[in-house]
């Protein structure tokens, strides 16, 4: 990878309304470079005494069948908004994925594996130095073998 010649971007995306901003970065790198764009949602694992309750969880397990049946709605509402995403963006099939796991790491693999040149996330300003940026983002940055872009989420007031 030659620096600062982004040829393929990979946009983690939550589906929020506020992280509209971070869509839009990731589009206009992509249209600014002629970068190739591959979108990312991951679902975090449901833990079975949680399944009434969508709580993230990291780890492998065995599941129930009701909470297998569960994260499969939920991957197919996931997939569901990433199609209209990838319409609107226009992203091809192919660069729209949906994967269940633990979320930082699950982008770290998947940025590895395609051999992503940046990867474009949203974090969440807090004040302080160790509050600078989401859990998240935090971990992307400490597994990344490429740049990450993080694009602040303004704070929604009340």
């Amino acid at each position: 990878m030659e620096t600062g010649n982004y040829q393929h971007l990979l946009l983690a995306v939550d589906f929020e309304l506020e992280s509209e901003p971070v869509v839009a970065r990731a589009k206009q790198l992509r249209d600014l470079l002629g970068a190739r764009l591959t979108l990312l949602h991951v679902l975090e694992h449901i833990p079975p005494a949680m399944e009434s309750m969508y709580l993230g969880y990291s780890g492998e397990m065995a599941l129930p069948a009701d909470t297998i049946e569960l994260e499969k709605e939920l991957v197919e509402v996931a997939q569901r908004q990433m199609d209209a995403l990838g319409d609107q963006l226009g992203v091809g099939p192919e660069d729209r994925l949906v994967r269940i796991g633990s979320t930082g790491h699950v982008i770290d693999e998947v940025a590895a594996a395609l051999d992503v040149d940046l990867v474009v996330i949203g974090t969440h300003g807090r004040h302080g130095l160790l509050g600078l940026f989401g859990s998240t983002a935090r971990s992307v940055l400490r597994g990344a073998r490429c740049d990450v872009l993080c694009v602040r989420i303004p704070e929604v007031e009340d």
